[in-house]
């Protein structure tokens, strides 16, 4: 079970403070636990294996410091673990930065942490994920997730309130690259009673992870997606959680995000859609959800062709009301070459805002299961062809209790 280290105010002082009590558990791992405080962040918090960090709810509040950007002094190339910076006022190891350029996203960026100072230079702990060219215009910028964990296993969150501080940030962290939460080539991870809100780029994201648990967190008002489960992700359950004026989706199934069950939440006036679906994110269920009041699509099965499209996926027992009040086709849109979808037994309300359709089935699509849905204030209820809708029931698996063995092989358990 591991020590359990019950933090003062005086001793969680700063977050190199917390840093060095969750360092010193060492092997065996443990629980760090804060007390009731607000505490301002001038690096991400990042978990070790066999590691919890928990604190009171809404009573520990970790809140961002305002970012600085540190502009690259010239080119600088893939892997190395240094970097030139034009200058390297109020930097100093420990502290979490990310260095990308204008043109290049993804996992183009870079996540690391200083290891020293000297001479307009910095070192990383890690090597750089691209060249970084000078016309480009490189650069480092304080922005990092708040709590993080990178090649970790048997991990948790519980009850923090965190505060992204957007409107003190100059720029913000890729969604691939980090997150207010965020967790990379991981498994086994819990968050639990997370309340997040204002941080400039994704609330909660994990890139690579497998056999993760989120349950009653609130993400809201950040800058990308509020949930971004990404590249290859499999085996993961949400429950009880909300998402709610983000910028992007409130739910963003990412690439290859895999046998992953949505259950009991809430996606409500997001600017994207409610729920995005696309690159082989496919086996996945959505249940007794409410997606509502969100400016495109409640949800939207993005626009992807094969061998990439999406596939395999449910949605049952929803919600889906005033939803596509300025783009989209229906509450519901199915696009491209996806097929083996069930949407059955949903609720669909129109927005007053905008006439659209109640489900909208594009021509490509096939094998599309329809049942027991009530549509009401949408015009018309269906756009479909009738080689769009099955005939009879799809024989598919889905959701975390269809995931087997096999299903994570694509993952490498090495630190990224």
């Amino acid at each position: 079970m591991g020590t359990t280290v019950r933090m003062t105010a005086a001793e969680a002082c700063s977050a190199a403070a917390i840093q060095a009590v969750i360092d010193g558990l060492g092997p065996a791992g443990g629980t760090v636990e804060l007390p009731a405080m607000e505490l301002e962040l001038d690096r991400g918090i990042e978990l070790r294996s066999g590691v919890t960090l928990a604190g009171q709810g809404a009573d520990t509040v970790l809140r961002m410091k305002p970012g600085r950007v540190y502009p690259l002094s010239g080119y600088h190339n893939y892997g190395m673990r240094d970097v030139p910076l034009q200058y390297t006022d109020g930097l100093e190891p420990g502290m979490t930065v990310a260095l990308r350029d204008s043109v290049y996203q993804g996992f183009f960026e870079t996540l690391a942490v200083i290891t020293w100072v000297r001479d307009n230079w910095v070192g990383l702990d890690t090597g750089l994920a691209s060249d970084y060219l000078a016309e480009n215009k490189p650069l480092l910028i304080t922005s990092f997730p708040l709590v993080f964990g990178r090649g970790v296993e048997r991990v948790a969150v519980r009850d923090l309130t965190l505060d992204g501080n957007r409107q003190a940030q100059p720029g913000g962290i890729g969604a691939c690259r980090g997150a207010a939460v965020y967790f990379i080539g991981s498994s086994d991870f819990r968050v639990t009673r997370v309340t997040e809100r204002g941080f400039a780029g994704e609330g909660l994201g994990f890139q690579m992870c497998a056999h993760g648990e989120i349950t009653d967190c609130r993400f809201t008002d950040n800058a990308g997606n509020g949930y971004h489960p990404g590249a290859g992700s499999t085996g993961v359950l949400f429950r009880n959680c909300v998402a709610e004026g983000n910028k992007r989706a409130g739910f963003f199934f990412c690439v290859r995000a895999n046998h992953i069950t949505v259950e009991g939440c809430s996606f409500d006036g997001n600017v994207d859609c409610g729920v995005s679906v696309g690159t082989r994110d496919c086996m996945n269920l959505l249940r007794d959800c409410t997606i509502r009041g969100n400016e495109g699509p409640g949800i939207l099965f993005r626009d992807c062709v094969r061998p990439v499209e999406v596939h395999s996926c449910v949605v049952e027992r929803c919600r889906i009301e005033g939803n596509a009040r300025l783009t989209g086709k229906g509450q519901i849109d199915v696009l491209a070459d996806a097929h083996d979808l069930i949407l059955r037994d949903n609720v669909l309300l129109g927005a007053e805002e905008r006439e659209s359709a109640g489900i909208y089935l594009g021509p490509a699509t096939t094998n599309i299961w329809l049942s027991g849905n009530t549509i009401t204030g949408c015009f018309p209820d269906v756009i479909a062809s009738p080689e769009s809708r099955a005939s009879q029931l799809p024989a598919i698996e889905y959701g975390l209790e269809a995931a087997r063995e096999e299903h994570f092989r694509h993952l490498a358990r090495t630190r990224i």
